[in-house]
């Protein structure tokens, strides 16, 4: 029987929590910081990332006064380490991929929150798992490139991970409590991830081959980055979503459904045996989410506005249309394919987002590029990190030539 870790009850003591923000000047991680703003006595900040966003890093160390603070570049982080001295703050600031891996496993850490995007998480996230850490999971790619990888470590090593995704954390609040993995035991027929369909969901296909990244990264619905923006407008967010809830939920592939709901207000569904449908709902906002993470099993305010059900007149469902939003079914084709399949497409992807927002390739090439990159590779498997890191790189060498 699937023992998800994740549900492993972890009960606070009372006790300041430390944490550690992986990706502290993204739209998840100033989610998080709105969260700890409002929960001083519960919460303090040990350790703040950031990739090249140095004055954002250098305000919020300001205002959270961290143990740690990181950037990607040397010279940055010499610039930043200067600056702080200067208005007397002690904090320590280090940089490079091996700094964030120490700031995600120091003993002192309790909670580590992934809010890097993309491939560029995977090591500090795994690395706080194999050191036992509650993980805060905002990153799906690593579940999608190393799903299987993770969760052994999580059970070896008795780390807490808890889906910060609006639509896992609503599954997760909807399967029964002592939910072990074991569908039959527990009567689920299937989950339901909702989509918003993204700003490009009624366009057709000749519509969509002219529009353009501007449009692209203006979601009708959520605040969020330009690549999960991309993604989200692909359906792209939604596959790897499939792939995440199959690892977390031990949920086959063909059990794990999609709908687009354009008001958002679902956040994503579990449908029983019985013929029940059990939902979580509220306004969109990721404090809600991460709030329920943070506070896990209790429930602590989260800042967000309260869901008036009166305002609503009507909520909508859909099915996908994967003929105009192809990466939906390469996702799902990538589950089914296993071993490396989805860190390819995830390389691929990450490519390909990229190149269409530099107007370097048209938004329907964001699949066939994806497409193409798979179909170049054996799939072997995913076992070890360092098979799964290669077929990243390898991935991504091989759609940059095909992109050229």
């Amino acid at each position: 029987m699937a023992d998800p870790f994740f549900l492993h009850v972890y009960w606070d003591d009372g006790v300041t929590q430390k944490i550690t923000l992986l990706g502290a000047t993204g739209s998840i991680g100033q989610s998080t910081l709105a969260v700890l703003r409002q929960h001083p006595d519960r919460y303090r900040v040990f350790a703040l990332t950031a990739h090249r966003q140095k004055d954002k890093l250098r305000e919020l160390c300001r205002e959270f006064v961290p143990d740690y603070a990181v950037l990607d570049d040397a010279a940055d982080a010499a610039a930043l380490r200067a600056e702080l001295r200067a208005i007397g703050l002690k904090t320590e600031v280090l940089h490079g991929a091996e700094a964030l891996i120490q700031v995600a496993t120091a003993p002192e850490v309790d909670c580590v929150v992934a809010a890097i995007v993309g491939a560029a998480g995977l090591s500090p996230t795994y690395a706080a798992v194999k050191a036992g850490k509650k993980i805060l999971l905002a990153n799906k790619e690593v579940l999608v490139m190393a799903g299987a990888l993770f969760i052994r470590a999580a059970k070896e090593c008795g780390a807490k991970i808890l889906p910060v995704d609006s639509e896992h954390n609503a599954i997760f609040q909807s399967l029964p409590p002592d939910f072990s993995g074991d569908w039959a035991a527990s009567g689920v027929r299937q989950l339901v991830l909702t989509a918003s369909g993204g700003p490009f969901r009624d366009l057709s296909i000749e519509e969509l081959a002219k529009v353009t990244p501007e449009q692209a990264i203006q979601h009708p619905n959520w605040n969020m980055g330009k690549k999960i923006s991309v993604d989200s407008a692909s359906l792209m967010n939604k596959g790897l979503e499939v792939i995440e809830a199959h690892r977390l939920f031990n949920a086959p592939p063909e059990q794990i459904g999609v709908v687009i709901h354009p008001q958002s207000i679902v956040h994503s569904l579990v449908e029983y045996r019985d013929g029940s449908f059990i939902a979580q709902l509220g306004v969109p906002d990721m404090r809600i989410p991460i709030a329920h993470a943070l506070a896990w099993p209790e429930r602590i305010e989260s800042g967000a506005a309260r869901l008036d059900l009166c305002s609503l007149s009507h909520l909508s469902f859909t099915p996908p249309d994967t003929a105009r939003f192809p990466c939906l079914g390469l996702a799902y084709e990538a589950l089914k394919t296993g071993g490396t399949a989805p860190a390819i497409l995830n390389a691929a992807n990450e490519i390909a987002t990229s190149a269409f927002l530099e107007h370097r390739l048209s938004f329907p090439g964001i699949a066939h590029l994806v497409a193409n990159t798979l179909a170049s590779f054996p799939i072997i498997a995913a076992d070890t990190l360092e098979a799964v890191r290669e077929a990243d790189s390898k991935a991504r060498e091989k759609a940059l030539r095909l992109l050229a």
